[in-house]
């Protein structure tokens, strides 16, 4: 079992940038990772995967353009740089695992091996 320890949210205003982390008590080498957020009120929504080997990576249209996902396995991380920031990224920001797909397949449809607890992510002028 993995521990999924999400960090870097906060308050930014439009326009600018954050960068999450995803810190993992273990390797992460074996896992496809992803980024999901969920706004007040709505459901838990896919925002970005990424392969195991870091070679592939898929975005929600909404932020295709904007966010970027990346993993360092070294380290047991992964990254959502978020730039261009608008109102509408506003929410909690968890990362997940998925074990069984190298490409992380599952996680577009919201399933995965284990979750993190959040950071919450406000945009606000």
């Amino acid at each position: 079992q993995v521990r999924l320890i999400e960090s870097g949210g906060g308050m930014a205003h439009p326009g600018t940038s954050l960068r999450l982390s995803c810190g993992a008590s273990g390797s992460i080498s074996t896992y496809a990772m992803g980024w999901f957020r969920q706004a007040p009120g709505k459901e838990r929504e896919f925002v970005a995967r990424i392969s195991r080997s870091g070679a592939d990576k898929y975005y929600t249209d909404s932020v295709k353009g904007r966010f970027t996902i990346s993993r360092d396995n070294a380290k047991n991380t992964v990254y959502l740089q978020m730039d261009n920031l608008k109102p509408e990224d506003s929410g909690e920001y968890f990362c997940a695992a998925d074990l069984l797909s190298a490409t992380g397949d599952r996680l577009s449809d919201r399933q995965a091996d284990y979750w993190g607890q959040g950071t919450t992510v406000t945009v606000h002028s």
